[in-house]
């Protein structure tokens, strides 16, 4: 496991624009049908990595906590899945299922868009406002595996409480940690 920050992307940053199938339904899901009218946070994970898999019931709840509040939710996996094949489609689609995501899984295999979106870790972060310009890009929260912090969420759903109220986000702003994105050769 290859601890790895995630960049963090200029804010006001476009979000770039990507159509990929979800592993559940199959369904092809683009950055127009994934917005809400207040923001789009796009997450990238996987299942096999202990910082996801440390957050994912976590991350399944703030899904639930924020739909229907105006902001578009898509959670992305982009590791090579020949190499990593826990990160297949049927094994995203398993834990999509496990957890009750109450958001589109989508799988990237050509890694085009986790590039596209500067991402370097799972779990990393990126949410949007209603004009599709980058706002927060950092950690969950101060949780780690092992670090005896308990998971709330609070920098993520204090970035995402912003969006929904039309506020300004704090642009001081920690990276996430995670395991590196497993790229193809």
């Amino acid at each position: 496991m290859a601890r790895t920050e995630s960049l963090m992307q200029e804010l006001g940053s476009a979000a770039p624009t990507f159509t990929l199938p979800d592993v559940v339904t199959g369904k092809s899901i683009s950055l127009a049908d994934a917005r809400g009218p207040k923001g789009l946070l796009v997450m990238f994970l996987c299942t096999h990595c202990p910082f996801v898999i440390h957050l994912e019931k976590s991350i399944a709840q703030l899904g639930r906590d924020y739909d229907g509040k105006g902001v578009g939710i898509v959670a992305i996996s982009s590791n090579d899945a020949v190499a990593y094949p826990d990160d297949s489609p049927n094994h995203l689609a398993g834990q999509a299922r496990r957890l009750n995501f109450a958001f589109p899984y989508l799988y990237d295999e050509s890694q085009a868009v986790a590039r596209a979106y500067h991402a370097a870790c799972t779990p990393d972060f990126f949410l949007y406002d209603g004009n599709l310009k980058l706002v927060y890009r950092g950690q969950f929260d101060s949780s780690r595996p092992g670090n005896g912090v308990a998971i709330t969420g609070k920098d993520l759903r204090a970035a995402l409480d912003a969006v929904v109220a039309n506020q300004p986000v704090n642009p001081h702003q920690i990276p996430s940690l995670g395991c590196n994105i497993k790229w193809k050769e």
